[in-house]
């Protein structure tokens, strides 16, 4: 039948041009193979390095990793978790993501033949593997790095201040009286946001069977003294004017690292490295390293491989992920190159944890770091999570910005996220 003759918009034109469209596109996808990677910084470029080793592992196919800013990227994650389009084959996803994917369908159970990803699980510091873990016991993702707790601290505003680093750790109230000092004498910020403040201690300490924000058994724990002491330090930051309500990520946040604004911050061990490459490398020797006060011990961020379920390419997608996650010489590799702290336990042994650190002064941090890895629990994840957070969050700003009772800010932060829980 010629063409020419197909009337124009008819059944028989469309279906000829999909059934070319499909022939296509399976001729193309014959030629060359392609596993498709989603990440964001620094990951995707820990991903990229890995290419050479893909190409002699699997010659017969492109490895093409697709990039986006933090946020965009989990916000598309998000969208074709969601839709059940525009799926990669792999997805990296931040451990707060991990969470709220937790009990979602979209994700493969890795737990399962023929991945059985537990027969792996003593390799992983054991925090991070019960991060990927769902309640069902479903395993949805694996962890390539973690964030132990760390504080950072600048030694030079601290020696301004009379202020040693056993002052600073010893307690949180002293960690915040050592604030008050520094801005006397410094003019600057104990922390960037009393918000972290908040973050940091809700996170420290916790135990086997308790959640974030819920425990295993689903109960909302906000209300508690673990919330109650972490609002009332807040507060005490912000009435005290230690903190400069800088967001982290911003330019003026950037800008306060590099100038001497900031005399510390609590966070994950991978700041450290940030600051070194690109947030405020000018300040190399200013800066140390040392476990929160009261040896607390705190997970603060990492790095997860998922496979969406509508992966077409769940072998050459596992072997990947086996690859990055597994493979104890390529976990070094994105440790020396991006300061991804290994998940996997045993390049914890390696003698590149003992070298200096030139940006901390030559501090061994870490040998730190490590053993905050090893003595963070290992905590349930809730789908709840992200949705308990915001709420936490509107309630802790209603405490700092309009004098709110804490009692009652907790209460109702309790209140709602039950609420959200019988849903």
């Amino acid at each position: 039948m010629s063409l020419a003759r197909l009337p124009i918009g008819s059944k028989t034109l469309r279906r000829f041009f999909a059934a070319m469209s499909f022939a296509l596109c399976s001729l193309v996808q014959a030629q060359v193979k392609v596993l498709i990677i989603a990440a964001y910084p620094a990951v995707d470029s820990i991903a990229k390095s890995a290419a050479a080793e893909w190409k002699k592992k699997h010659p017969d196919v492109e490895l093409k990793i697709v990039s986006r800013s933090f946020a965009d990227h989990h916000t598309a994650m998000t969208t074709a978790l969601s839709t059940s389009s525009n799926l990669p084959d792999v997805m990296v996803l931040e451990v707060g993501y991990v969470a709220r994917f937790a009990e979602n369908s979209g994700l493969q159970d890795l737990s399962q033949a023929p991945f059985d990803i537990k027969t792996h699980q003593a390799k992983f510091v054991p925090y991070a593997f019960k991060q990927a873990t769902a309640r069902s016991g479903a395993v949805l993702a694996v962890p390539a790095d973690i964030g132990p707790g760390t504080l950072l601290y600048r030694t030079d505003l601290l020696k301004k201040a009379g202020i040693t680093e056993e002052q600073l750790t010893s307690s949180w109230e002293g960690y915040v009286q050592s604030g008050i000092q520094i801005k006397a004498k410094t003019g600057a910020y104990l922390m960037p946001h009393a918000r972290d403040m908040k973050d940091i201690l809700i996170r420290s300490n916790l135990q086997a069977g308790e959640g974030l924000y819920l425990d295993n058994k689903g109960t909302v724990l906000i209300n508690t003294p673990r919330f109650e002491r972490a609002f009332e330090l807040a507060k005490l930051v912000r009435s005290q004017k230690l903190d400069g309500k800088i967001n982290a990520w911003t330019t003026e946040w950037t800008e306060g690292f590099k100038r001497g604004q900031i005399a510390t911050q609590m966070s994950g061990a991978w700041l450290a490295g940030h600051l070194n490459n690109w947030i405020a490398p000018q300040t190399k020797g200013l800066w140390r390293a040392s476990q929160l006060p009261e040896h607390s011990w705190a997970s603060w961020g990492g790095s997860f491989y998922a496979i969406p379920k509508g992966s077409p390419n769940k072998s050459l997608s596992w072997d990947f992920i086996q690859m990055m996650t597994l493979q104890a010489d390529r976990q070094l590799s994105a440790f020396k190159a991006e300061d991804a702290f290994p998940a996997l336990v045993q390049v914890h042994k390696d003698p590149f944890l003992d070298q200096p650190i030139e940006f901390l002064g030559g501090q061994k941090a870490r040998l730190l770091w490590r053993e905050a890895a090893q003595k963070t629990a290992a905590i349930d994840v809730h789908k709840l999570d992200p949705i308990a957070e915001e709420i936490v969050n509107t309630e802790l700003d209603k405490v700092l910005d309009q004098g709110k009772d804490i009692r009652k800010a907790l209460q109702d932060a309790q209140a709602l996220l039950e609420r959200r829980a019988r849903r």
